[in-house]
C-alpha cells in the first residue's frame, strides 16, 4: 500500500475566515473543527474510502502565530465550471481576493490571485461548456 494525499494544510491567523472564504471559492463545507484549526472539503473523509482509492483531497486552516513573508513555494489552482476565467476572478475578488503580480507577465492565460491573508493562486482556463 502506498500513502495519500489526504489534506493540504494552510497555515493562517484566521482559520474561520479563510475556511469560509475557501468554502465560497470552491463550494465546499466546513467538515472539522478544532482549536486553531479549520477542515474543508466537497465530502467526509472515512478510512474505508480513503484507503480504497484516491478521493479528493481536503483543506485545513491552522492557526500560526507569524504571518506569510515570501511567496508560497505550493499553491491552489482553480478552474471556473460554469463561467468564464474573467468573470470567476470578478466574483473570487468580490469575496475578498486580490490580484497579485508574481512576475508572471500580461500575457498569461491565468491570472494570479490572493487569498485574503495573502496566499498566492491561480485562476486558470475556463472548464465551463461552450455551446
Amino acid at each position: 500500500m502506498t500513502s495519500r494525499f489526504t489534506e493540504l494544510s494552510v497555515d493562517c491567523h484566521d482559520p474561520e475566515r479563510l475556511a469560509a472564504f475557501w468554502c465560497e471559492v470552491l463550494d465546499f463545507k466546513v467538515i472539522d473543527r478544532g482549536e486553531d484549526l479549520v477542515e474543508i472539503g466537497s465530502w467526509v473523509p472515512t478510512v474505508e474510502e480513503v484507503r480504497a482509492r484516491q478521493m479528493p483531497s481536503t483543506l485545513v486552516f491552522a492557526r500560526v502565530p507569524e504571518g506569510k513573508t515570501v511567496k508560497n513555494r505550493l499553491h491552489i489552482d482553480v478552474s471556473p465550471i460554469d463561467r468564464s476565467t474573467a468573470d470567476e476572478v470578478a466574483r473570487l475578488i468580490g469575496l475578498g481576493a486580490t490580484t497579485v503580480d508574481v512576475g508572471q507577465g500580461p500575457d498569461r492565460s491565468w491570472v494570479v490571485l490572493a487569498d485574503p491573508e495573502g496566499n498566492e493562486f491561480c485562476v486558470l482556463r475556463t472548464l465551463a461548456p461552450t455551446d
